[in-house]
């Protein structure tokens, strides 16, 4: 099994920005999908950004603002958030997809806050 880790969530005003990491227990190199989801209290987790075979997708909420991307030195998945706003409030989680029949592997969590 796959083991994430994620970090560096934390408190930052509108604008401002953000560098989440998600360190992963094994090689990415070959993933079929790696991404970030993101689940605010009282709402559905939704889908914030993904490498699908090395294709690149955003939510339409975050396009312009988020960039993923992807080290495969450092076996780390990298969530780049400019432009905060208060609505990208939430507790972002990590998530690898090994080949594309197998079931996702998911991080604890890192809790970003927006507010001045």
């Amino acid at each position: 099994q796959v083991q994430l880790v994620e970090s560096g969530g934390g408190l930052v005003q509108p604008g401002g920005s953000l560098r989440l990491s998600c360190a992963a227990s094994e090689s990415i190199l070959n993933f079929y999908a790696m991404g970030w989801y993101r689940q605010s209290p009282g709402k559905q987790r939704e889908f914030v950004a993904a490498i699908t075979t090395g294709v690149t997708t955003y939510a339409d909420s975050v396009k312009g603002r988020f960039t993923i991307s992807s080290d495969n030195t450092k076996n780390t998945v990298y969530l780049q958030m400019n432009s905060l706003i208060p609505e990208d409030t939430a507790v972002y989680y990590c998530s690898v997809k090994q080949t594309s029949w197998i079931g996702n592997y998911w991080g604890q969590g890192t809790q970003v806050t927006v507010s001045s």
